[in-house]
């Protein structure tokens, strides 16, 4: 429809941000509101507090300063002033002249000038006068107004954002179309869809401001349960439907209990009895498995999923394991090697990597295609077009997030030997991140969820301290001497070498302050010091080593080598290093031929080596929790008492001082999950479009929880059984909506 005030250059713009059509405009909701019916007046201000202030310019000036340009402009109302300072913002010069009247919204300090209070990089706003017109006028002042994220520059901010959804409001009054049944409005209390949408971007008088902040008015309610509803209902089909198509039923015969007893290494803990519960019930149904089984670092993942391919194998098909790294792939297949070794069947094991010489695989993809091969353990090799599988029957893949959404699907339609497909393979998914139930809930929705939430006895608590860069000798003491009793360590650092590009480690928390641009005044010292406990007391020695700039592994491995561990035989390990190379390393550490492993992110996932017991990170301020717990479950894997250790440098950001006290506080790797979530938000706890996660346009999965935990329960409601109360048109509404939403926003999360 034609939309006043887009024309065809504009709607490039828009369609750029991903609004292409009026509906979309429409649900481009304000971030935020401020309340210019009774704003703030400069005498009531408080230091620290968030406040909106409307006031005349009394003045302004580009300030020029040794840190570079500094625009000010001094507001006033009456003989009190506020002082508003950007930085680097030449491009303000032409906009501020004495006598506008301005909005301006940030956090009230102090200012040692003749004002009252300053603002730092304040959001505002020039607000109408006399020459504006009063439809203008209308939208700006006297009212609760909304606020917009720009579109595209001054040309599309706020204020046109106001004026052109005003109008299109008007423009559509009485036609917007509802897509809920109104039985279901009824009974949770929501407001239909028009109001809705007028309300949220224009409250009306008398709406509580607290909850427009909040997103929590009924109007802002009602649009995001419509949003996670749509989501749940399509996720809902999908796992319908993924039960009406061929499957394999699994017999788990006398014969297939005994060959899980037999390769059994320890007393299974009750939870991974209740996971390969639920996973064997699941295997026995003629329906497709699609199971997500979660648990953290050391829960025993992998000898539930191996319980699992014996299950497939006992009932004569193949199993596949797919892992994310060569490294990990060929672990797995040395574990279930050594493990199946006890089984008096002895299936025939194969490793397919990209890595293995052209014979070699040759060789391995034709012992798959003729059945001989029943376990194949291997990276996104195994979903290349020259491998085939002649009875593919379970699919496990490791960690999960590292793979596409697409690259699962490869390997469960892998045709067989005839060129057909025949009964879809059960799929397990297998993940040590752990993840929120609300991030599972709409991530993994199709899947049915396992959770491994305890350890295996003989498992000991890691000891988890934090110690300052300038006491990094006392750590590498520390490390010598755990050395000298037999043990060994890794030390992890950011990057590999120098500059940071080109490093796919590089996995920082995406906290802005994190790189250390955080000024020295907002960081305190004792946060900076630490609680060390006995591990390592208080010392004044400075490090000799520590050096302002970014430490890197190659740069360290060879200093360690050299100075504070010299002696040890220390190894280095990267992403950059050849397959062939990383291979080496990793197995000369894992006979302890080396006691010291430099290394960077690269063995986050997935080594293990039960005789280390020490974990020092370096730059710990740069990691993201979810990558520092990671890295912790390296170590504590065998039965000595082991330690991660948390060095950090001279500038900690206050989001960063969160993390690392998380780290010291637990080791819960799900009470860190929600925290992560809390902090990065939905969006960066995966890679978005990696994940599958949908783009929400109104929920937000840390806020939404509670509404998303609804929209579940009342859209398998929905598609269980017909309401008498919901019509026949209703019914078909709300099913054209799904199929819209689900083409056109979710991308690769499918309907069916």
């Amino acid at each position: 429809m034609y939309v006043r005030g887009v024309g065809p250059r504009v709607a490039e713009m828009l369609a750029e941000k991903g609004i292409q059509t009026a509906e979309d405009l429409l649900y481009h909701l304000p971030f935020r509101y401020e309340d210019r019916q009774n704003p703030r007046s400069l005498d009531e201000l408080k230091p620290g507090e968030v406040a909106s202030v409307i006031a005349e310019v009394r003045g302004a000036a580009l300030l020029r300063t040794r840190r570079g340009p500094l625009f000010e402009v001094t507001v006033g109302q009456g003989r009190h002033a506020l002082k508003c300072i950007w930085f680097n913002a030449r491009y303000l010069e032409d906009k501020f002249h004495a006598g506008q009247t301005v909005a301006v919204y940030g956090k009230v300090e102090p200012s040692r000038s003749s004002s009252n209070f300053k603002m730092i990089q304040p959001q505002f706003e020039i607000l109408p006068d006399a020459s504006d017109d009063a439809e203008t006028r209308l939208l700006e002042v006297g009212r609760i107004t909304p606020v917009y994220e720009s579109l595209g520059g001054s040309r599309l901010a706020s204020r046109w954002q106001r004026k052109v959804i005003f109008n299109l409001l008007e423009t559509v009054r009485g036609a917007v179309p509802e897509c809920l049944p109104r039985e279901l409005l009824a009974r949770l209390n929501f407001p239909d869809r028009e109001s809705s949408l007028r309300e949220v971007h224009f409250p009306p008088e008398g709406t509580s401001f607290a909850q427009l902040q909040a997103f929590s008015t009924p109007a802002h309610r009602r649009l995001i349960f419509e949003e996670l509803f749509f989501l749940e209902l399509g996720l809902e089909l999908k796992r319908r439907r993924m039960k009406q198509r061929a499957g394999i039923a699994f017999a788990t015969t006398n014969k297939a209990r005994e060959a899980l007893r037999e390769v059994l290494p320890f007393h299974p803990t009750a939870a991974q009895k209740r996971a390969l519960g639920e996973i064997v019930a699941d295997m026995r149904e003629p329906a497709p498995m699609r199971r997500l089984l979660q648990g953290d670092v050391g829960s025993g993942k992998t000898i539930v999923a191996l319980q699992a391919m014996l299950v497939a194998m006992e009932n004569g098909y193949q199993a596949a394991l797919m892992a994310p790294t060569e490294i990990l792939a060929t672990q797995h297949f040395l574990a279930a090697r050594k493990l199946l070794e006890r089984s008096s069947r002895k299936p025939r094991i194969v490793l397919l990597t990209g890595s293995l010489d052209d014979d070699r695989k040759r060789t391995n993809r034709g012992l798959i295609h003729r059945g001989e091969a029943q376990l194949v353990i291997g990276t996104h090799a195994l979903i290349e077009e020259k491998v085939e599988f002649d009875r593919l029957g379970l699919v496990v893949v490791d960690e999960q997030h590292r793979f596409g959404v697409l690259q699962r699907f490869k390997l469960m339609k892998k045709p067989g030997p005839d060129g057909t497909t025949g009964p879809e393979p059960d799929v397990l998914v297998m993940t040590a991140t752990p993840i929120p139930r609300t991030l599972a809930l709409s991530l993994y929705g199709d899947l049915d969820l396992s959770v491994l939430d305890e350890l295996p006895p003989g498992r000991t608590p890691i000891v988890t301290r934090r110690v300052p860069g300038e006491r990094a000798h006392e750590v590498w003491d520390f490390v010598r001497k755990q050395v000298k009793q037999g043990r060994q360590a890794y030390i992890v650092y950011p990057v590999i070498e120098g500059a940071k590009d080109d490093q796919p480690e590089l996995d920082f928390s995406h906290d802005p302050e994190s790189a250390g641009e955080a000024p020295p005044e907002r960081q305190t010292k004792t946060a900076r010091k630490g609680k060390t406990a006995e591990l390592f007391p208080a010392s004044q020695e400075a490090n000799p080593t520590a050096k302002s700039g970014l430490k890197s592994a190659v740069e360290m491995h060879e200093k360690l080598r050299s100075g504070p561990l010299a002696g040890l035989r220390v190894g280095l390990l990267h992403g950059r290093l050849d397959a062939d190379e990383k291979e080496i390393v990793m197995r000369r550490f894992q006979r302890g031929e080396t006691d010291v492993l430099v290394a960077t992110t690269v063995i986050e996932v997935g080594v293990d080596v039960p005789n280390a017991a020490v974990m020092v990170v370096e730059h710990a301020e740069r990691f993201g929790l979810a990558q520092l717990h990671q890295l912790r479950g390296r170590v504590g894997r065998g039965a000595a008492k082991s330690y991660c250790i948390l060095l950090t440098g001279s500038r900690v950001s206050p989001l960063a001082e969160e993390r690392l006290n998380a780290m010291v506080r637990t080791q819960d790797g799900f009470e860190l999950a929600e925290l992560d979530l809390a902090m990065r938000g939905p969006g960066e706890f995966f890679g978005t479009r990696q994940a599958g996660l949908p783009e929400f346009r109104v929920a937000n999965l840390v806020r939404d929880r509670e509404l998303l935990e609804l929209a579940k329960q009342e859209a398998a409601r929905f598609a269980q059984q017909p309401d008498t109360a919901v019509t026949h048109a209703e019914r078909a509404r709300v099913w054209a909506r799904l199929k819209e939403a689900w083409q056109r926003r979710y991308g690769l999360v499918e309907a069916g």
